[in-house]
């Protein structure tokens, strides 16, 4: 006889039913499968619904069904959640591994806030206006390495690549300048044929959840080669998604407007409904926090993202992911990468009475976020983790 259990969710989790954000976790000794989170437990959506497509590696044979689906879905669950799951279906978060919960297609990196990019362009051109004329007038962005994104809590290798001397030469060795960069990303789960651009108005038609992102950057490879095409090595070597997918819909009661945006944007560019998103990082370095990024400055909405990315009639697919850039509001704590909050080296931060300004090797960093969830409280995004190991 199939027994059945009720999952018990305390009122102050991050993971009640209003949330149920997805995985691709793996069961002691069993292939991948996709799941969803229910307080501590996540539910085996293959056995809790009785349908393969969740029976899967990735999260990318359910994202390609589109909106209603997603809906569904999601309903689905939120009325077993009030009731009862076969036992088989329930795990532990303890008892499971995850793995990358989207196979990616394509990775687009952008440069969305304003306090962000003021900051490094006071730092890198102290003597000019800090941000370029296209800045207002364009989401700016750049295309990274879709292989090279892994799952929180892979280690990471220190990149080596050329960086400048003082004699004029380049050498080449590993990156003395490792940092971070504290970001949302938005994954595609329904893609758009080429040659279609997508208006802002159909972004949730589009786009199927969030993930926190840390994208790790090489600030002095970087420097010298980003002259004058822009990121690469400094880069592309490893950006770490979070093992947790919250779906757009669950963020419906984080929705605010925008800042203003001044000059208005052209017209294609134009949101048709609020697309900012409450949300509030947390950056803790070595188990101490040491930031805490809000993503509702951002200048650039996600759906202008989205809309400025095909508005050259690029396809996008299903696994498509691009990322916000660096999460920074005005403040010092506020600042999303160790470059802005150590001041290019030159404002040591305090570590536990150590002044630190990039990562050692041993180095760990913790991205975790909150956000307002629907009927109260707060829901938790997954968290993105990765160490840099010791050489």
């Amino acid at each position: 006889m199939n027994s059945r259990v009720r999952i018990e969710v305390p009122a102050d989790s991050g993971f009640g039913p209003a949330h149920l954000p997805y995985c691709v976790f793996r069961p002691l000794g069993e292939q991948p499968r996709v799941g969803a989170r229910l307080g501590d437990s996540v539910i085996d959506l293959a056995v809790a619904l009785d349908d393969p497509m969740f029976a899967q590696p990735s999260l990318n044979a359910f994202m390609t069904q589109g909106p209603q689906c997603w809906r569904e879905v999601r309903e689905l669950i939120q009325a077993a959640a009030e009731h009862e799951f076969s036992a088989a279906a329930v795990h532990s978060v303890q008892s499971i591994e995850l793995d990358l919960p989207v196979r990616i297609a394509d990775y687009v990196d952008f440069y969305a806030s304003i306090d962000h990019a003021t900051a490094m362009g006071r730092m890198l051109r102290p003597d000019g206006e800090p941000l370029l004329p296209n800045w207002r007038h364009l989401p700016v962005g750049y295309h990274g390495r879709a292989g090279t994104v892994v799952v929180s809590g892979t280690e990471l290798t220190r990149p080596q690549g050329q960086r400048r001397t003082e004699s004029g030469t380049p050498d080449f060795g590993p990156t003395r300048r490792l940092d971070i960069e504290a970001e949302l990303g938005f994954l595609v789960g329904a893609g758009s044929d080429l040659g279609a651009p997508i208006p802002t108005g159909d972004f949730a038609e589009h786009v199927f959840g969030v993930a926190l992102v840390n994208d790790w950057s090489a600030r002095d490879i970087q420097a010298w080669e980003g002259q004058p095409l822009g990121p690469f090595l400094g880069k592309s070597f490893a950006t770490t998604l979070s093992a947790w997918v919250t779906p757009l819909e669950a963020l419906v009661a984080a929705r605010i407007p925008l800042p203003e945006q001044d000059p208005e944007p052209l017209p294609y560019l134009r949101d048709s409904a609020p697309w900012g998103l409450d949300i509030e990082l947390a950056v803790e370095w070595n188990g101490q926090q040491v930031s805490t990024p809000p993503f509702g400055r951002m200048y650039w909405s996600p759906a202008q993202l989205l809309t400025h990315m095909t508005a050259n009639g690029a396809s996008t697919r299903t696994g498509d992911l691009f990322a916000s850039g660096t999460i920074s509001g005005p403040e010092r704590q506020e600042r999303g990468s160790f470059m802005e909050l150590s001041w290019g080296g030159s404002e040591p931060i305090d570590l536990d009475g150590v002044p630190r300004t990039f990562l050692e090797d041993g180095d760990e960093v913790v991205v975790t976020a909150t956000a307002p969830a629907a009927g109260g409280g707060r829901l938790t995004l997954g968290e993105v983790r990765g160490r840099i190991a010791k050489q």
